[in-house]
């Protein structure tokens, strides 16, 4: 069973590792920081503890050590036990979901590794908005999504509100990260996967008619501009999801979540 160890003084220096998660300057999960990986309520906290993502320290309520205490045997980590006032002081803010967890992140993943088995992967480029990409995990998640590759110009994965708005799914799906876009959809094409890049262009063929491949990667880029010309271009075909005339597009995760539906039906 992890260790329990009561925090009365939000200065204690056990907990640093927790400290200050809402300042841009001093975040712990940086990763040019400490680079840690922080977990936040109980759902998260269970995925955590359930990939390769080790928690190296668990900082709650005495509820949430209640509520945990079954997923906590065998943990080495130690539960730091504080008051909610406390951790308010200690992290910042008030933190409704009540436990936090922090891992170090381990060696990033190749894309090699995380297409290995894949038959459907999402490929991102310019996405920056740490909400789209972890609801993107989420969707992923619930429509059987493989894998999610980061082109050029995205966010950190791992930023705290990306894991908390994935739900810790970020923790699960394997990602890497595709420098040198478009050249690296070479890699893609070498192992057999249809480019679709999706596009909210009307002469765009619909995606439930574009998706024939035995392995799909799927290219979305972010709000407003989309995916670079050049990127669409060395992709196998242009594809759109059907929308009500006069409206220009859909929210990045909006459409990530249905293009893996149509993947689904496809199968």
């Amino acid at each position: 069973m992890a260790e329990v160890i009561d925090i009365d003084d939000p200065a204690d220096p056990r907990v640093d590792d927790f400290r200050d998660l809402s300042n841009a300057d001093r975040r712990p999960d940086l990763p040019g920081g400490k680079g840690l990986v922080i977990a936040e309520g109980t759902v998260v906290v269970e995925r955590m503890l359930t990939s390769r993502f080790t928690p190296s320290a668990l900082l709650g309520v005495a509820r949430k050590y209640e509520v945990l205490a079954e997923q906590l045997s065998g943990v080495a980590a130690p539960y730091y036990r504080a008051t909610a006032e406390v951790m308010a002081e200690i992290v910042g803010f008030h933190l409704n979901r009540g436990v936090l967890a922090a891992a170090r992140r381990p060696p990033e993943l190749t894309a090699d590794e995380v297409l290995a088995r894949a038959r459907t992967v999402a490929v991102l480029e310019g996405v920056n908005d740490h909400e789209n990409i972890g609801s993107i995990f989420r969707n992923a998640a619930g429509l059987g999504a493989d894998a999610v590759l980061f082109g050029d110009r995205c966010s950190d994965p791992l930023y705290r509100r990306s894991v908390r708005v994935s739900m810790g799914h970020v923790l699960r799906i394997p990602f890497a990260a595709l420098p040198d876009l478009p050249a690296g959809l070479n890699t893609l094409r070498g192992k057999g996967f249809q480019i679709i890049a999706l596009t909210p262009d009307p002469a765009a063929a619909t995606l439930a008619h574009a998706m024939t491949g035995e392995r799909v990667a799927l290219l979305l880029g972010a709000e407003g501009p989309g995916l670079t010309e050049e990127t669409m271009r060395a992709s196998d075909i242009r594809a759109r999801i059907p929308m009500t005339p006069g409206t220009d597009s859909l929210n990045v995760a909006t459409a990530a979540a249905m293009a893996f539906y149509e993947r689904v039906r496809a199968q």
